[in-house]
C-alpha cells in the first residue's frame, strides 16, 4: 500500500512519528501543541502532509534537544532547531512561542504558549481550532508563497461548515480575511444584514447572539450580518443574496 493511502488511513510514517514524539514529550513533561498539516488533519480537513509542526517555548525546545538528540531523533544540521525521526525519516519542525507566523515580522498574531491553546485528541495535543485558523491566516497574509494557508482555511470553512460568527473568536487582525474566505465558500447562501447605525442599544445583545460586524464600530458603512433566519427575524434584519466572483 502506498504511503499516501496509509496516511489517509492514519497509519502512515507521519502518524507513527507524531505518536512517538508526542509520547516522549509527555514523558519529559514538556508542553507542546501540534500545528501545521497534522493539526489540519485532526481538525477535519484531510490533506496529505509529509512533516510535523510542533509549537513549544524556546526553553522547552532546549530541554527537548538535550533529552532527544541522538536518541532516535537527529538534527538535520548541528545548529538546527528541527529534528528528523531516525526510524521513519519524517522531519519535525518546531514553532517557537512568541515568534510570528508567515514572514516572521511582528504582527498582532504571534505563536502562543502551547499550554494556553492545546486541546487533546487521541492522546495527542493540538492547537485549538480558533488559534489554528488565526495562525494560518496570519501566515497566508504575510508569508511569501504561503497562499496554501489561506486555501486551508477556506477548506476548513467548507468542510466544518463554520458559521460566519466564528470570526468573533478570532483576532481582529485576521477577522475580515476570514470573512472574505467565508463569503467565497458560501456564494449564493442567504445573508441577513442590518446597518450598524440602526442597531442602537441592541448591539451588545446582537453580538452575544453571534451576529458579526463587517467593518468596525467607527465605520458609518459597517453592517451587522448573520445567516441565521431566526436571529434575522428577531432583530429585523434584511435578506440579502450576495453573489461573489
Amino acid at each position: 500500500m502506498s504511503e499516501g493511502s496509509l496516511f489517509f488511513e492514519g497509519k502512515g510514517r507521519v502518524q507513527q512519528s507524531l505518536l512517538r514524539i508526542a509520547r516522549r514529550l509527555d514523558e519529559l513533561q514538556i508542553p507542546y501543541a501540534v500545528a501545521g498539516g497534522m493539526a489540519l488533519f485532526a481538525h477535519g480537513y484531510q490533506r496529505f502532509t509529509d512533516d510535523i509542526d510542533i509549537l513549544m517555548t524556546r526553553d522547552d525546545l532546549e530541554r527537548m534537544h538535550e533529552a532527544l538528540d541522538g536518541r532516535g531523533w537527529i538534527r538535520p544540521f548541528s545548529t538546527s532547531k528541527n529534528l528528523r525521526d531516525a526510524q521513519t525519516g519524517v522531519k519535525i519542525e518546531f514553532l517557537i512561542a512568541g515568534g510570528f507566523p508567515g514572514d516572521g515580522k511582528p504582527k498582532p498574531v504571534a505563536f502562543p504558549i502551547p499550554e494556553k491553546v492545546a486541546i487533546e485528541k487521541d492522546g495527542i495535543k493540538y492547537v485549538n481550532l480558533p488559534t489554528f485558523v488565526e495562525l494560518k491566516l496570519a501566515s497566508g497574509l504575510s508569508g511569501q508563497n504561503r497562499e496554501k494557508d489561506l486555501v486551508d482555511v477556506g477548506e476548513l470553512i467548507s468542510t466544518l461548515q463554520l458559521p460566519d460568527s466564528f470570526a468573533n473568536q478570532l483576532n481582529s487582525f485576521v477577522r475580515e480575511p476570514f470573512l472574505t474566505l467565508w463569503r467565497k465558500a458560501n456564494v449564493g447562501k442567504r445573508r441577513f444584514v442590518l446597518d450598524l447605525n440602526v442597531a442602537g442599544n441592541r448591539l451588545q445583545d446582537m453580538f452575544d447572539d453571534g451576529i458579526i460586524l463587517e467593518g468596525d464600530l467607527q465605520d458609518e458603512n459597517a453592517r451587522l450580518v448573520t445567516t441565521n433566519p431566526v436571529l434575522a427575524k428577531k432583530y429585523g434584519m434584511e435578506d440579502e443574496t450576495e453573489s461573489l466572483n
